[in-house]
């Protein structure tokens, strides 16, 4: 039996107390079949395993850890993270009111105008991270679910979970909230009252660039919503393979360590680029002159996070050239892995809005001092 109360570093380094019961293995075996035999009388197996599509005990593992750190009572394994957000989605009645996040990842945004259309979805965008609006929102629209990210990306906008929930509960919604740049071992989401609370897995929580994984997470998997959606899984066959559900719990083991790290690595570099000649703006929740600054120090615990933007002074050309000047930050798109990323965010979306001087930074394990240097070099004039 899992002891209670213990600590995510902990839970997560011990992958929740788990032993293989077959050989006493403390780390879990790999099962790649994807069917399970019966017996003569056609009676299953005693594990109860049929096909793979559900029957994946790694995948259980992994959900259960998963869901242990985010102190939920059900959690589900996607491919990405874009298929995890999709199933919220596609669990929705045809004619459902959606209130989402204005400026939150790109992919998201896209994603979600071309199937609300399709499937007609009233879908409403709007800046949520202000507190006076999602009010007025929530009682306008009566949205059936509201969809947040927090901190969001890349503007790094920390939106109140629990005045959110309040609002969209007080009207009989429910409200799902995207905390993939948080980890949860920063911010537990469902603590602060969120239904479902989602997760890109194949950023800070697998951390090595090497996995794609989504996650959902909830408190009430007796919820109708939660249902359809486990049904969907099920049926659309949207399912995490066994060999990456083992990837994944490998990486979860030292999770904690990895987001303390990065942590005090990106609020050292916030830090620095803040107080910079070249640097005309720094969005990150750790900077106490940071706008969303009070409700991110409310709901984070343990740090800000990975992930942080910048802008740079001057034009596109000044941007482009800092970028390539970088010699330690890989050129990549993606966040939360053990090598720092930088991305030129104007060059992956110019048709949204972005400042052509804004880069995005994911701050890795590396050491800071390392960090910093490669970034004053690069922006020497």
């Amino acid at each position: 039996m899992a002891k209670q109360g213990l600590s995510a570093a902990t839970i997560a380094a011990q992958a929740g107390g788990y032993i293989d019961a077959a050989s006493g293995g403390v780390v879990p075996p790999i099962q790649p079949s994807t069917t399970f035999a019966r017996d003569r009388n056609y009676a299953l197996h005693a594990s109860g395993n049929i096909y793979a599509r559900d029957d994946n005990d790694v995948g259980r593992v992994a959900e259960g850890l998963l869901a242990r750190l985010d102190n939920a009572q059900a959690a589900l394994l996607f491919p990405n993270g874009m298929a995890s957000i999709a199933a919220v989605f596609r669990a929705l009645p045809t004619g459902a009111c959606v209130l989402v996040q204005t400026q939150i990842y790109w992919g998201t945004t896209k994603w979600l105008r071309d199937f609300c259309t399709r499937r007609g979805l009233n879908l409403q965008e709007a800046e949520l991270s202000d507190p006076a609006q999602m009010q007025q929102l929530c009682a306008d629209y009566k949205p059936d679910l509201v969809f947040i990210e927090t901190p969001s990306n890349p503007w790094l906008r920390s939106t109140d979970i629990a005045h959110a929930a309040g609002c969209v509960h007080a009207h009989g919604g429910r409200l799902v909230v995207d905390a993939t740049a948080a980890t949860p071992v920063l911010t537990r989401a469902l603590d602060f009252g969120a239904d479902i609370v989602m997760h890109s897995a194949t950023k800070g929580i697998n951390g090595h660039s090497d996995v794609l994984a989504g996650v959902l997470a909830t408190k009430d998997p007796e919820a109708p919503h939660w249902q359809a959606i486990a049904t969907d899984r099920h049926d659309a066959g949207a399912v995490i393979s066994s060999f990456d559900a083992w990837l994944l719990i490998r990486s979860i083991r030292t999770l904690p360590l990895r987001v303390e790290r990065m942590s005090q690595n990106a609020q050292a570099v916030a830090e620095y680029l803040d107080d910079h000649p070249s640097v005309e703006t720094v969005f990150y929740p750790g900077l106490p002159s940071f706008a969303d600054h009070d409700v991110a120090r409310r709901q984070m615990l343990g740090g800000f996070g990975s992930l942080l933007s910048f802008c740079v002074k001057g034009e596109r050309a000044d941007a482009l050239r800092v970028v390539g000047k970088l010699d330690l930050f890989h050129r990549a798109t993606s966040l939360g892995g053990v090598e720092s990323l930088v991305e030129h965010r104007h060059t992956i979306e110019p048709h949204t809005g972005i400042p052509e001087t804004l880069l995005r930074l994911s701050i890795g394990i590396e050491g800071v001092e390392d960090l910093i240097a490669d970034l004053a070099q690069a922006l020497a004039c």
